[in-house]
C-alpha cells in the first residue's frame, strides 16, 4: 500500500537526492519533493503542507540551521538535519534551534529509513492524541501558577502578561509538567510520555527541550526553582504558587 505522507528532501547533491528518493519509493513513500538550495525549500513550505523535512546542513545560499529557523515561522513539520558535521556541538545547534534528529554522511539509506518512520509514528501519535482530546482540552480549565500560565485549548504560554512563542512539542512538555506537579521524572521517561517513542540516547533533546521551556517561563538557568534537576535522578516541576504556600 502506498504512503500519503508528504516528504521534502532538500540537499545541493543530486546523487545523494537520488539516493533518498530510490530508498524512500521502495519504502512505497510516493509523495517526494526536491529541492537543491533554502529560496527554493522556503517558497515550498509556504506553498505546501509537508509531514516531514530532511535537511542538508551545508546548502549554496543558506546555513541548514539558519534554514532551519526560518522554517520554524512558519511549520512545525519534524525536520531531520543530514550533515557531514559530526560533533556534539553541531548536533546541539541543530537541535536547539527546532530539528528533531540528525544524521551524519555517510549514512545507511535503511537508518535514515527508520529515522523517518519513528518521527513520522511520533507525529501520528500526537495527531491522533490531539484529536482524541480535542473536546477534552476546549472545556479544560487553563493552568494558571500566578507568574505564568498555559492555555492549552489556545496553544498559548503569557508570562508576566506576555504570550511567549513555544514550539509544539515545547507544549506538550510543559502541559505534561503542569500536569504532573511535584512528581519527578527520568528523561527517558520524559521522551517517552512526550515524544511517544522509546530511544537511547534521547537525553540531549529532552536536556535542550527543558533548558528552552525554563528560559521562556524566566527560570533561573544556572539556579532553577520551577523545572528542578535531580542530579542522576531526573525532572521535576515545582509549581510557584505551591512553592510560595
Amino acid at each position: 500500500m502506498l504512503k500519503t505522507e508528504k516528504i521534502l528532501l532538500v540537499d545541493d547533491e543530486n546523487g545523494i537526492l537520488d539516493l533518498l528518493e530510490i530508498t524512500l519509493r521502495k519504502e512505497r513513500f510516493e509523495d517526494i519533493t526536491r529541492s537543491m538550495n533554502g529560496k527554493d525549500t522556503l517558497f515550498l513550505i509556504k506553498q505546501n503542507k509537508y509531514d516531514l523535512i530532511l535537511l542538508d546542513v551545508m546548502l549554496p545560499d543558506y546555513n541548514g540551521f539558519e534554514l532551519c529557523s526560518e522554517i520554524r515561522k512558519h511549520t512545525n513539520t519534524p525536520i531531520i538535519f543530514i550533515t557531514s558535521c559530526s560533533s556534539d556541538f553541531d548536533k546541539l545547534t541543530g537541535l536547539g534551534i527546532g530539528g528533531d534528529d540528525y544524521i551524519t554522511k555517510p549514512f545507511n539509506p535503511l537508518e535514515v529509513i527508520a529515522r523517518i518512520k519513528a518521527l513520522l509514528r511520533r507525529k501520528s501519535l500526537y495527531e491522533s492524541s490531539s484529536s482524541e482530546n480535542k473536546r477534552e482540552l476546549v472545556d479544560s480549565e487553563e493552568y494558571n501558577f500566578g507568574r505564568f500560565c498555559l492555555k492549552p485549548k489556545d496553544a498559548l504560554l503569557i508570562v508576566e502578561d506576555e504570550k511567549v512563542e513555544c514550539t509544539a512539542k515545547e507544549l506538550e512538555l510543559l502541559t505534561f509538567f503542569f500536569d504532573n506537579p511535584n512528581r519527578i521524572f527520568t528523561t527517558s521517561q520524559l521522551y517517552q510520555y512526550v515524544w511517544k517513542e522509546h530511544g537511547l540516547g534521547e537525553e540531549k533533546t529532552v536536556t535542550i527541550h527543558i533548558s528552552k521551556i525554563r528560559k521562556k517561563l524566566g527560570d533561573d538557568t544556572r539556579s532553577p526553582k520551577v523545572i528542578l534537576n535531580l542530579r542522576g535522578i531526573g525532572y521535576k516541576f515545582v509549581p510557584p504558587i505551591m512553592e510560595e504556600i
